[in-house]
């Protein structure tokens, strides 16, 4: 019987010889929305609709209007039109109250905030607030149908461009944590920009002083929102704003100390490849450390790293190597498919970058960004983080959580990192999984 009501419209159209596929599937996609609208259970309606055109009231329901149904039983039964409900008296009389202190309702303020930003066109397709579908998978390389999409993804950039502003993606509840992943409405090309970077660090500037007067305590920075040409790992932010309460998190302490514990044990000699960059002076720090040879395949990188490790280099552990024998890899930004191409079968390719490399050795073996598997009690996760699986998360945004899980009362930015074992251990310790020991 619901069926056929609803299908009587189709018929008149059809027996009527005014059927076209425009009306059909214009009818269709109008009482799905409606449908799926009305029993969304959020309100989100704006008031200033009914405002500027009093009579939508009687022709448009809200979340709000129809959920009084599904308590009082007895009234609003109207999902369309809610004119049938003021014809024959079953309109609740609590329907414009709960609507207005619903759109009052105080925005939950979190205490942990990730700051990540869109990557390409078509990566806001990927987020939960788009194609649930698309979401809940990786976002390794694109859907065939999203050219389709192309109309509206032009229009997304153009609104993104004159009126872009941080909007929320995800909310999580990790322990006694509430946690937000905000996005900066800028794609990785325009980041690369050099015209760019004072429009982008003013929105990571707007953002962080938006999560200080909601009371944020710790807001980390993902992707290229750490940029050292950007902000030098936020370090330029926090001087510009010296009174902060909440703490900038650049969580490089975390993805160095992935890095090495994703290097085979028994490991007796890494090669860095690629540019280099803050994580990977620190990993090579350590290495050295632990007596495992680090070979520098660019010489300026070469030369930097010795006059900064001359005086912890004891054994003579830093060497500069153009050859490609290495069994183990660490590389970022910047490596050619002709290196790749050069590397000896089964050699492992560990990243320390925020991007993965594209894969051009089908001889070698990748591992992913430096991420960690999270804990089945981590709530709400129904998206992934760009190309990672479902329920990995990069060590980046991890790190603002265990800052925030252990109560470190600290920056950390600029040339500087937290304490790499501490990190490691908390991040053990509160159920996150190293990826390699996870899937082997």
């Amino acid at each position: 019987m619901y069926f056929a009501l609803f299908a009587i419209p189709l018929m008149t159209l059809v027996l009527s010889g005014t059927a076209s596929v425009v009306a059909v599937i214009g009818y269709l996609i109008y009482l799905d929305f409606m449908n799926n609208m009305g029993h969304c259970n959020f309100e989100f309606v704006p008031k200033s609709l009914f405002v500027i055109f009093p009579p939508l009231k009687y022709i448009m329901c809200t979340p709000t209007y129809h959920s009084l149904h599904h308590t009082q039983f007895r009234t609003n039964y109207s999902l369309f039109m809610p004119f049938y409900d003021y014809i024959y008296g079953t309109l609740d009389k609590s329907t414009d109250t709960l609507y207005e202190n619903s759109l009052r309702r105080k925005d939950e303020s979190p205490n942990v905030v990730h700051l990540t930003h869109l990557t390409t066109p078509e990566s806001i397709y990927h987020m939960r607030l788009a194609f649930a579908s698309l979401a809940s998978k990786p976002h390794t390389s694109s859907i065939w149908y999203l050219w389709a999409l192309s109309p509206i993804t032009v229009l997304t950039m153009l609104i993104m461009r004159v009126y872009g502003k941080t909007f929320v993606v995800e909310r999580n509840a990790f322990k006694n944590l509430k946690l937000q992943t905000w996005a900066i409405p800028k794609y990785m090309t325009q980041y690369l920009k050099e015209g760019e970077r004072q429009t982008i660090n003013g929105l990571i500037e707007e953002a962080i002083l938006e999560a200080e007067a909601k009371g944020v305590r710790v807001f980390s920075l993902g992707l290229l929102n750490q940029g050292k040409e950007l902000n030098n790992n936020g370090e330029l932010i926090i001087r510009r704003n010296p009174k902060l309460k909440v703490k900038v998190v650049d969580g490089s302490s975390l993805a160095v100390a992935v890095v090495i514990n994703s290097i085979p044990i028994g490991t007796t000699q890494v090669v860095f490849r690629g540019n280099f960059n803050k994580i990977a002076f620190y990993i090579a720090l350590a290495l050295c450390q632990k007596g495992i040879q680090v070979a520098v395949s660019r010489e300026e990188d070469y030369k930097m790293l010795k006059s900064k490790l001359k005086p912890l280099d004891k054994d003579g552990k830093l060497v500069f190597s153009h050859v490609y024998s290495q069994k183990i890899w660490l590389v970022g930004e910047g490596l050619t498919k002709e290196e790749q191409m050069k590397a000896s079968k089964g050699t492992l390719i560990i990243p320390y970058s925020q991007f993965p490399p594209k894969k051009e050795n089908k001889d070698c073996f990748y591992h992913t960004t430096p991420s960690m598997l999270t804990p089945k009690h981590l709530e709400n996760v129904d998206s992934c983080e760009n190309w990672l699986p479902r329920r990995v998360m990069s060590a980046w945004r991890i790190a603002g959580m265990l800052h925030g899980l252990e109560g470190w009362n600290v920056n950390e930015c600029g040339d500087e990192v937290f304490n790499i074992d501490k990190i490691w251990d908390a991040s053990i310790r509160h159920g996150f999984t190293p990826i390699m020991k996870s899937f082997t």
